[in-house]
């Protein structure tokens, strides 16, 4: 370990301070990177303080393209799409293929479900039978002691859908899981899910310390965690494009409109059966689907993982 570039207190430091550390410590023309590192700071302070509060041992701004993918037309309304990337390929073919799309029925969507899961694992070592049998009345118990966290959220239409309780013990000895399902509305609902959680966990504890259908023998329940889940694989919306072969216009080579789709069709075919054409084909669904997501200031990384793992929920690396 090289003792002279470790620092203790560094989140103390002002702004500034953190830069001259910096370029101090690890570079040989500090000046010149330090006025380099300031060039990208917002000019109105007000808007760079916001900046700041982000996130942590902030020192720069990181500037990303914002571009716009228009004539979308998404049922039967116009977009003009925001997409954040450096890729400029990416917001030009989203808006080539808007706007083929946009003669042709534009893109049709409909919202399938958005259920979300969220879990507690816990350790137990008791009668697991005995569980199953009372689980019943743990789970009116958790549903009853969180109604003040669920009450909002039941006048808007969501809540609580269900919990299960799941047993992990031949996979590790003693662990179980409540899985548990919510309705959060238009929301993402994380902070929701997670209190509701966090009370599920405080009450599971609760109920085990009073229930006269457990002992002593039966021992304790241990929380692990109570957190949300990303993998939402209920959580769905499909969107689709349609129209006549003989609309799909001319191809390069004398290739028919024919012939172009059922080629189109066994590249998917291929991606579904090789995971080395499907880790690229996702990634190419991604170019598109981070830009929008990181330009309305959303968690690309949540929506990134939660859609590789549904493509990947079978066994294989595609959908």
């Amino acid at each position: 370990m090289d003792n002279k570039k470790t620092i203790s207190g560094f989140s103390k430091l002002s702004k500034r301070g953190k830069i001259k550390w910096i370029v101090k410590t690890f570079f040989k023309d500090p000046e010149n990177v330090m006025k380099e590192l300031q060039s990208y700071w917002h000019s109105n302070d007000e808007q760079q303080k916001i900046l700041d509060n982000f996130s942590e041992n902030t020192i720069s701004n990181f500037p990303m393209p914002f571009g716009v993918a228009p004539n979308f037309i998404i049922n039967d309304k116009a977009y003009c799409i925001p997409m954040v990337i450096e890729e400029s390929s990416v917001v030009a073919a989203a808006s080539a293929a808007a706007k083929f799309w946009m003669t042709r029925g534009g893109f049709k969507t409909q919202i399938i479900s958005t259920k979300k899961l969220g879990q507690v694992h816990f350790l137990w070592h008791g009668d697991k039978f005995k569980l199953y049998y009372h689980f019943n009345e743990i789970k009116k118990r958790l549903i009853e002691e969180c109604f003040s966290f669920t009450k909002s959220m039941v006048k808007r239409g969501g809540g609580i859908l269900d919990i299960e309780l799941i047993d992990l013990s031949d996979k590790e000895d003693g662990l179980f899981q409540l899985m548990a399902s919510f309705e959060t509305c238009d929301s993402m609902g994380a902070n929701f899910i997670n209190t509701c959680l966090e009370q599920f966990a405080v009450s599971l504890k609760q109920f085990f310390k009073e229930s006269k259908a457990f002992d002593a023998k039966d021992g304790e329940v241990e929380i692990v965690m109570s957190i949300l889940s990303n993998y939402t694989p209920e959580c769905i919306v499909k969107a689709s494009v349609e129209c006549p072969l003989e609309e799909l216009g001319k191809f390069p080579g004398g290739m028919t409109a024919e012939q172009f789709a059922n080629r189109f069709a066994m590249a998917v075919r291929i991606a579904e059966i090789d995971p080395y054409r499907a880790t690229t084909h996702n990634k190419g669904i991604y170019n598109g689907i981070d830009a929008v997501v990181i330009a309305s200031g959303n968690d690309f990384r949540a929506i990134e993982a939660c859609g590789h793992t549904y493509a990947a929920r079978n066994g294989h690396t595609a959908a």
